[in-house]
């Protein structure tokens, strides 16, 4: 494994929302502590000036093992992982970087994988980068929950979280979000 850039070691042990992954403390992989699923932060030296390529992995549970108790039948789970794909390509709209590959999403009998990578001109703006689209793939989870199952793990942690912040909400006079 090459090591990481020490701009972007710096940017991310500066960043409050990552910490470094493993026993090693050189072992160059970060994950962000603000969502509920695995993710994976690594970089690269890149080429030319830039300062470094960014990949990212979060892991998310498939339609099937998110929900409690029941198998979802195969067409909505395949439904489901479509809509995933298709709302995914659009992630890198919420990045300040305009070079990278097209999102990589595998799918397997219990879990996704969806790998991004890209080039960041600075360390920190590519730290940024790793952040929102982590966010912008949970969120995008999150929209994809079917109604009318009860879900477990980071799935039903996202709802709960919602139902708290709409309960929230309300609570302080602001109403039902919209």
């Amino acid at each position: 494994m090459t090591a990481i850039p020490d701009a972007a070691a710096d940017a991310l042990d500066a960043h409050d929302a990552f910490e470094p992954i493993g026993d090693e403390p050189d072992d160059g992989r970060y994950r962000l502590e603000t969502t509920v699923f695995d993710t994976v932060v690594t970089a690269t030296p890149a080429e030319g000036e830039r300062d470094a390529e960014f990949s990212l992995t979060v892991t998310l549970p498939t339609l099937d093992e998110a929900v409690d108790g029941e198998t979802v039948a195969p067409v909505v789970e395949d439904g489901w992982f479509e809509t995933l794909e298709r709302r995914l390509e659009d992630v890198f709209t919420v990045a300040h970087t305009s070079t990278h590959d097209d999102p990589a999403l595998e799918r397997g009998p219990r879990d996704v994988t969806v790998d991004l990578e890209y080039l960041a001109w600075d360390a920190m703006t590519g730290v940024e980068d790793a952040k929102s689209l982590i966010e912008y793939v949970e969120g995008t989870f999150a929209q994809g929950i079917v109604p009318g199952y009860d879900y477990r793990g980071p799935a039903a942690t996202l709802l709960e979280s919602a139902q708290q912040n709409a309960q929230n909400a309300t609570e302080e006079g602001g109403g039902m979000p919209m």
